[in-house]
Order: C-alpha cells, then sequence, then structure tokens
C-alpha cells in the first residue's frame, strides 16, 4: 500500500536514478517523488491507433505503420536518408538528416516499421522528418498503446522516454485510491473532486477516449483537482504567515498634532479616497500587532502623502519609520519629498543607499541604532545585515513587486526585539484586480486608492502606425519649443533579428540628428547606475528636452513638464506595462499625451490592447483587461518569488476556482491544521519563504 511517505521520497528512490540523472531532475524542481507525478504533461499524443497513410493530412500528428519500399541516401542541400513507406492505402517519405550506418541498414527496403511522427508537405508527396522508428516483426503484430503518451517540460539531456519510464515507476506508488492523499472528503466531495490517485493516474496516462481539447486547455476535472491543491497550498502558506505575524506584538499609536501639521503644510487637500485609506490603517496602529497592509493606488493617486501621513503617528510616538524604494534615482524623490515636508516639523531625515561610501555608511548607522525618532529613506541598503535600527516602528515599502516575495516577508525581522515587530505598509502603483490580490497577497490586507486628485488630467492616447514617424518627429519640435519634455520609449536596447525593434542607442543617435536643436539624453538598463541616474536628473532638472528610454522609466523620477509620451513597438508590451510607462507623463498642469507607436500588422491580442489603452486611462479596469490578456505575470512582477510561478496553477485561467480555495484553506486552518502543514510542505518545500513562518 502505497503512502504519502513514498511520494516524499527523493527522487533517487526510483530504479535507475542515480547522481546525474537527479541533477538533471533537479533542473525541473523534481527532488521528490511527488515532484515527479506533479509534473505533468505539456500535451499528449494519440498512439493507440494506426491511422492508414492514405487517410494523412498535414501538421497531423499520427501512428503508422507500413513497409519500406526504397531506401537511399539523397544528396541535395543537405545529405539525407529518404525511405519511401506505403501500407496499400497509400505512401509517403521518412527523412532523417541525421543518421549512421547501423540506423540506415535498420532502413533497409523491405522492412517493416512502426512511425509516429507529424506529417509534413514533402517536395513530392507527405513525409514524416525524424519520426521515432519502432521495427515490426510481420509475424508477431506489435500491439499499439493503451493510453494517450504524455509529452513532458524535459530539459538537456532528459529524453521523454526516460520521464515516461520514471513517472510510470511512481505512479506504481499509487497502489489504491487513498494513496498520498491530503485533502479530506468533507473538502473533496462536495467539489465532486477526484482523489489524488485517480487525478494523477488519469492526467498522466489518460485513456484513449480522452478529451484532447478539454485536457489541452486543463479544463479536465483531474487536472482541476490538481490545480486546486497547489492554490490551496499556496493560500495556506500566506495566511500561516500571516497568522505568524500577528502572534507579536507591534507599536500602539494613533494619528496627533504632528500629521495635523504636516496636512496643512502640504498645500494640498486629500482626496476623499486617501482619507479613507488612513483610516483603515489608523485602525490597525490601533490594534497592538503588526500591521500588514497593501497599498494599491493608481500613478498619482497620492500613496507618498498616505505613507508621509501614516509615519506620522510613528514618529510623534519616539519611533523610527524605514521607507525602502526599488532604485537609487526613486529613493532619492522620495528623500527630497519627505525633506520638504517634514524637516520644517522638526523630523530628522536619513537618506541610506548602495552608494553609500564605508565612511559615509558609518555616522548613517550610528544614528539609525540610536532609540530616537527619525524617518529613514532608501534602497534595499536600508535592511542589510549591518543596519541596525534603535527603535523602527514602522516599514514602508514603496513598488513592492519589484522587490520579490522573499525579500519582502525577510522585513519581518528587521527591528524585532522581545516579541515585538514593526508595521509594514506595502505600496504599489500596479494595479491588482481583486481576486489576483487576495491570492497573491494573501498575508496581506488590502487598501485602494480609487480616486485621483482634482487637479490631475487624464493622458489622452494616440494609436499611431510607425509609418508616420516623420510626422511625430515634427510634433516633438513643436512640442519642445513650447517648453514641454518629451519621453521616446524603446523596449528593446538593442537590434534582434527575432524582434525588430528599435534599439534605444540607434534611435537616440537617429532623433538626435532629425532634431538638431533639441538636446537629446539616453538610458537604459546596461548604463551603470551613476550613468542612468544622471542622464534621469538631467532631465529631471530640464537640462535635456527629449530622453530616450528603454523601459527603465516604467518605475522613475516626477518630472512634471514632461507631457508628451511616445511609446516603439507598443505591440509588444502588456498593458499593465503601456499604463505604467503612460502614468510618467501628465504629472504637471499641461495636458498630456501618449503616443503608442506600432508595426503593422497588428495581431488579434495586440490590437485588443492598444484599444484598451486608447479607450481608458483606469488603471484598476486595465488590470482586469492585462489579467484575461495575458495572465497575472506582468501584474506581479516577473522577478516576484510568488504567484507567478505556480507549477500547475494559472491565476487568469482558474480564478473561479480561488473563492472555495479560501474558503477551503480557513477551513483547514481551523479544523485540520496539520493537513494544512503537510500540504504546504508537499507544494512549497523548495520554497523557504512560503514553507517557513
Amino acid at each position: 500500500m502505497a503512502t504519502t511517505a513514498s511520494l516524499d521520497a527523493p527522487v533517487t528512490a526510483l530504479s535507475g536514478v542515480g547522481p546525474r540523472l537527479a541533477e538533471s531532475l533537479a533542473k525541473l524542481r523534481i527532488a521528490r517523488v511527488g515532484d515527479l507525478l506533479f509534473h505533468l504533461p505539456l500535451r499528449y499524443e494519440d498512439r493507440t491507433r494506426l491511422t492508414p497513410i492514405g487517410a494523412l493530412r498535414p501538421h497531423q500528428g499520427a501512428l503508422i505503420e507500413g513497409t519500406i519500399d526504397v531506401s537511399q541516401v539523397v544528396f541535395g542541400r543537405r545529405r539525407a536518408l529518404l525511405c519511401r513507406l506505403s501500407d496499400g492505402s497509400g505512401a509517403l517519405h521518412l527523412r532523417f538528416f541525421h543518421f549512421n550506418a547501423q540506423q540506415q541498414q535498420r532502413l533497409a527496403q523491405g522492412r517493416r516499421v512502426r512511425c509516429f511522427g507529424e506529417a509534413r508537405r514533402g517536395p513530392h508527396t507527405l513525409e514524416m522528418v525524424h519520426p521515432e522508428i519502432q521495427l515490426i516483426d510481420p509475424d508477431q503484430p506489435a500491439a499499439v498503446e493503451a493510453e494517450l503518451t504524455p509529452v513532458y517540460p524535459t530539459t538537456e539531456g532528459l529524453h521523454q522516454a526516460r520521464l515516461r519510464r520514471l513517472t510510470d515507476q511512481a505512479l506504481a506508488l499509487l497502489g489504491d485510491d487513498d494513496a498520498g492523499e491530503l485533502l479530506p472528503p468533507a473538502l473533496r466531495e462536495p467539489l465532486a473532486m477526484p482523489t489524488l490517485a485517480d487525478a494523477l493516474r488519469f492526467v498522466h496516462r489518460p485513456p484513449p477516449d480522452a478529451d484532447l481539447a478539454m485536457l489541452a486547455e486543463s479544463m479536465h476535472p483531474a487536472q482541476r483537482r490538481l490545480v486546486f491543491e497547489e492554490l490551496l497550498a499556496h493560500q495556506l502558506s500566506l495566511k500561516r504567515l500571516r497568522e505568524a505575524a500577528r502572534r507579536f506584538d507591534a507599536p500602539r499609536v494613533s494619528g496627533g498634532s504632528l500629521r495635523a501639521r504636516l496636512l496643512e503644510a502640504l498645500g494640498f487637500a486629500l482626496t476623499g479616497a486617501q482619507q479613507r485609506v488612513i483610516g483603515e490603517i489608523d485602525a490597525d496602529l490601533d490594534a497592538g500587532v503588526p500591521m500588514l497592509r497593501l497599498l494599491q493606488g493608481d500613478v498619482g493617486a497620492g500613496k507618498t502623502a498616505v505613507a508621509a501621513a501614516v509615519a506620522c503617528a510613528l514618529l510623534e510616538q519616539g519611533y523610527q519609520v524605514a521607507m525602502m524604494a526599488p532604485t537609487e534615482l526613486l529613493a532619492e524623490q522620495h528623500g527630497a519629498n519627505l525633506r520638504r515636508w517634514f524637516e520644517p516639523l522638526g523630523v530628522d531625515i536619513v537618506q541610506l543607499t548602495s552608494r553609500a561610501t564605508k565612511r559615509q555608511r558609518a555616522p548613517l548607522l550610528a544614528r539609525l541604532a540610536e532609540p530616537a525618532p527619525l524617518l529613514a529613506v532608501g534602497t534595499h541598503a536600508l535592511f542589510q545585515q549591518d543596519v541596525v535600527y534603535g527603535r523602527l516602528g514602522l516599514i514602508i515599502v514603496d513598488e513592492q513587486h519589484r522587490f520579490g516575495v522573499d525579500q519582502r516577508l525577510a522585513l519581518r525581522d528587521k527591528g524585532a526585539s522581545d516579541g515585538f515587530r514593526p508595521h509594514q505598509l506595502i505600496m504599489t502603483a500596479t494595479p491588482i484586480p481583486r481576486t489576483l490580490a487576495m491570492t497573491a497577497y494573501a498575508d496581506l490586507d488590502v487598501s485602494v486608492l480609487d480616486e485621483l486628485p482634482p487637479n490631475r488630467k487624464p493622458v489622452r492616447t494616440v494609436v499611431m502606425n510607425e509609418s508616420r514617424r516623420a510626422d511625430l518627429v515634427a510634433r516633438i519640435v513643436d512640442a519642445t519649443a513650447e517648453g514641454r519634455q518629451v519621453y521616446w520609449v524603446c523596449p528593446l536596447i538593442e537590434e534582434s533579428e527575432q524582434l525588430e525593434s528599435q534599439a534605444a542607442t540607434e534611435t537616440a543617435e537617429q532623433l538626435a540628428a532629425a532634431l538638431p536643436d533639441v538636446r537629446v539624453g539616453l538610458v537604459h538598463g546596461r548604463l551603470a547606475d551613476r550613468d542612468k541616474d544622471a542622464a534621469m536628473a538631467a532631465f529631471a532638472a530640464g537640462e535635456t528636452q527629449l530622453l530616450v528610454a528603454t523601459t527603465v522609466v516604467e518605475v522613475g523620477v516626477d518630472v512634471p513638464n514632461a507631457s508628451l509620451m511616445v511609446i516603439e513597438n507598443a505591440e509588444r508590451l502588456g498593458l499593465s506595462q503601456l499604463h505604467q510607462l503612460r502614468g510618467r507623463v501628465g504629472r504637471g498642469a499641461r495636458h498630456a499625451d501618449c503616443v503608442l507607436l506600432y508595426k503593422a500588422p497588428l495581431s488579434a491580442l495586440a490590437r485588443q490592447r492598444l484599444e484598451v489603452m486608447r479607450e481608458t486611462t483606469d488603471g484598476f479596469l486595465i488590470a482586469d483587461r492585462d489579467l484575461a490578456l495575458r495572465g497575472p505575470g506582468e501584474l506581479l512582477g516577473t522577478r516576484q518569488a510568488g504567484a507567478a510561478q505556480f507549477r500547475i496553477a494559472d491565476l487568469s485561467r482558474d480564478a473561479a476556482l480561488l473563492g472555495e480555495v479560501r474558503r477551503g484553506a480557513e477551513w483547514l486552518l481551523a479544523e485540520h491544521p496539520t493537513i494544512a502543514a503537510r500540504l504546504v510542505e508537499r507544494w512549497l518545500a523548495d520554497r523557504v519563504e512560503y514553507g517557513g513562518v
């Protein structure tokens, strides 16, 4: 009888798995027997029936059998072994570009062979190029496969046949329907879900009559069962982290006179959304347990002002506040804003980035180590190992998706002492659909700034064929003559044969030549940080009028005078990224414009994306459309060690399951905490930031 323990056994427990093969499997995140079973097929091949050669159609994958009538080496553009195969219903050619004398002998005239491959149009007839070959004894016909044949994701040196044999061994451990099952019947049966063993057997070895279309869309009940369990494990892991964090104490504070003085000095009134969110955060700060809150706000919604108002409550009670930004330049911008707001109120500001020398760091670290109130602003340098805080009460993280889940969770221990943990406020300008936020950030409460300040004017968006580039260049002449500044964004740094995007460097040269009276700057990701920051600072100061850049400016400094954004090859970017780039303009009193240059012909998906950008500037509506069109990866950040890296699940495709997943996670934590822990271990053992609490 198989047990859960057998699924937890190392993959080396399987026959034929030595150190070298185990190393190849590790590249696929396969370390245990269970990992192998959760490594699902990409697609399936039907080798359960022979197809008459005469019935084959181009681009059809099929199993055929016939006799080799002719076998010869031909010399054309490439040397090849060409065999004519017939079965009485028709004939086709088998073509091999890579072969040796032994293979040529095996495929001699008169041999009967069975082949699996894709039929293609050849010079004279249909042909299969390098099909899989099986020699057949005419006196002992071979049986066809009893099940559909899986095709797995693989890596160099690990062939499909080896993966299938290993999976056969792993499936043999599922000796009964309860093998490895962790979901209680009370959770599984109302959702009509098969057992784990039945689901795994089906997805790895589907019967001949399985619905291939349903399997291709991952909509079969067996696949949904596995998706549900993986989503459940992720939800449980984050909820456990949340529970663990709330077992600590945190500063119990409330807004006071310092906040009132700050708001009076800001020079503008807070929006209703800002006031509502501050109220939600104040309730957290008064609870006495660590706040874990995500603040979503579209570009320009006023997240920094909210963060400053919240910081006042901690500073007035003698605590330190640390605000972390993803780039040196953004940290400097935050520092300048906060100094302008807080220094007149007598609040000390300390700025620390990785650029600081050892001599410069020493006095800054000494100030942070003192238990005196101050506001620290910087990059990840604020949370390096040698940084010690004297009385840290609040951590503010800007542009969360640029850091990653593991870094966010590591912040728990900064400022920790004697059962005490600081509050955390996580901010993002990337609007995230509610279903996605509740799943990817299940350890956080969520607040939304869904109102822009009244002085912000919507950016007008135009979609333009790149054939009109000359008209656009003329428009830039007019804009700069009026004193306006312009961004010109190129998706790639250099030319690529596969992607015909204009290189930022080449575009900068072309525009400088076409606009001799315009001061042109250039910034891209391969510049040294110092050069990149200098280019951005020159643009912010108005020293350059036109900044040519890659998407590194997606998160950048505020330049109120920049009122024209040109995005080249816009059809290659996702909605979320297009919206973030568009948000770089429209921050001043002028009306702003965004021009989306595209290269025809447009795909249907690209056409939909550009149409959405033209129709709306609502970041949350755009986020919903982006999720529907291309999934969660861009919304969460490709470098995030979180929900963007599911093995089986897809948050956009599987959104309908999320409600049941959340309810199931709450029930398991309340009724079966041991099972909850085992589910997290099964799916996330290699992700310590999720598995441990």
